[in-house]
């Protein structure tokens, strides 16, 4: 994974968390590394980890990279759909990388490259499993937004946000039905639950 980033010297890593959720807004990161230890070994695509290790990687992720967080609102995802709302994430998240990170290429996670940004970047497939850049932008995501759905549980009880952190898993798709959506769901994604 580090070769990867060594033959891609000048580039930061670009992965989002929360496409697919029916709540919540959607997260996404850059990263760029400054440098190694041993303990970044243990980094990997953060499907592929466990919540806990995530949380531990986490500080030694933020100590060893330069990293640019992004968001993209419930609001914006309904208003311009999931796919645009993430590359504006991904936009605000290279805006959001401290001004002394000098790099000329984004290395972005996926077949998409990122819409309305002009400057040198391309798309790397399963880019969480080859860069260590990448995968340390996914953690740093994933996280974050775990986080803030596990706040939004205490705003919106009863929905289960903490524990599947906004998927449609039946238990959320049973309490939409009963309680309704609250304003951090996506009515965009509830057609098909609630219909129109």
């Amino acid at each position: 994974m580090l070769l990867f980033d060594l033959e891609n010297k000048n580039s930061i890593g670009v992965d989002e968390a929360g496409r697919g959720p029916l709540a919540g807004p959607v997260v996404a990161a850059s990263a760029k590394l400054i440098c190694y230890d041993e303990r970044l070994s243990k980094i990997n695509d953060s499907k592929k980890l466990s919540e806990k290790m995530r949380e531990e990687l986490f500080d030694v992720i933020l100590s060893n990279f330069n990293i640019g967080v992004g968001i993209a609102t419930v609001e914006e995802i309904d208003e311009k759909n999931i796919l645009n709302a993430t590359f504006l994430a991904m936009r605000r998240s290279i805006e959001d990388l401290s001004e002394d990170t000098k790099f000329e290429k984004v290395l972005v996670d996926g077949n998409h490259k990122i819409r309305e940004y002009e400057f040198d970047q391309e798309a790397i497939i399963k880019g969480d499993g080859k860069s260590l850049n990448i995968a340390a932008a996914s953690i740093i995501a994933k996280v974050t937004r775990d986080r803030i759905m596990k706040i939004l549980d205490k705003e919106y009880p009863g929905y289960g946000l903490e524990k599947h952190k906004g998927y449609g898993t039946k238990y959320h798709r049973e309490m939409l039905i009963e309680k309704g959506p609250t304003k951090i769901h996506r009515k965009s994604f509830l057609k098909k639950i609630l219909g129109e």
